[in-house]
């Protein structure tokens, strides 16, 4: 304002009330923070969309308050020695809280089994807690429980379970970022007792182009049975800033693992 100082002594003071009293008002009350799911992130400020799918890696980073998410594949199919499984709609349907916190409701919408099971799958809650790198920085971090509530449906288990996922990531240089993750899981035996499920991933990402991304991913899940060993790749494509697709095969690296799975998929914010 110094220039209107030197101009008019005395007109200076009104005419900087004035432009403050202006810029007050221009700020909708949803842009006060801290936010909420009922006082939204505004649309604008809302941070570059960061998938918990295709990969089996958790992303650290959280839906913005009052955004939602749908996470879904179109087509997943597995094989399992001789056995075919095939998932419709394995949906995540993600909201957020709080700047840092979002909630998730997991569930598959009809799956049909070979072996002669089929139908809707059990609801996994989960809620995800940025540590830090939410706005920003290298690094991110999150704390991420979760409960599995049985359905009791055809496929599945009957059986209370749940466990806690630490995802991490890093910007390695520009372009590639890695993605760590560790999971603990408590899984019921099928009998009367619960075992403890360790799954551990690492995945490495790269930006070819502002819309075209691929992946390659590994996958160890160590418990009371036989280390199983997977390898993951896909790629993604960003229609917009809130419709991303993708595709991507596992392959079973170890006779205990799954042999193969291929799966298509979307993400949509709103």
């Amino acid at each position: 304002m110094k220039h209107r100082l030197a101009l008019a002594p005395f007109l200076a003071p009104l005419l900087s009330a004035i432009a403050d009293a202006g810029e007050t008002r221009a700020i909708e009350p949803s842009s006060v923070g801290p936010h909420t799911l009922f006082n939204p992130t505004p649309r604008a400020e809302w941070r570059e969309l960061s998938p918990d799918r295709p990969d089996t890696t958790e992303s650290p980073i959280t839906v913005d308050a009052g955004a939602w998410v749908v996470e879904a594949s179109y087509f997943d199919w597995r094989r399992d020695g001789g056995d075919d499984t095939y998932t419709v709609m394995a949906t995540n349907l993600k909201v957020g809280l709080t700047d840092r916190i979002d909630l998730q409701t997991v569930f598959d919408a009809y799956t049909w089994e070979e072996a002669g099971a089929e139908g809707f799958s059990d609801v996994t809650l989960r809620l995800k807690y940025n540590v830090w790198g939410n706005d920003g920085g290298k690094t991110a971090f999150a704390l991420f429980p979760f409960v599995k509530i049985p359905t009791d449906t055809a496929i599945s288990n009957g059986e209370v379970e749940g466990g806690l996922i630490l995802p991490f990531s890093t910007d390695l240089t520009d372009g590639v970022g890695l993605g760590l993750m560790a999971e603990f899981d408590a899984v019921h035996d099928g009998i009367d007792d619960y075992d403890l499920e360790f799954v551990h991933s690492a995945v490495l990402g790269f930006d070819i182009t502002d819309r075209l991304g691929l992946f390659t991913e590994y996958v160890g899940v160590a418990g009371p049975g036989d280390y199983e060993a997977y390898f993951s790749g896909g790629a993604t494509f960003s229609i917009t800033d809130d419709l991303v697709f993708d595709t991507g095969v596992q392959l079973g690296l170890n006779d205990a693992a799954e042999d193969l799975g291929v799966f298509g998929g979307f993400t949509k914010r709103f």
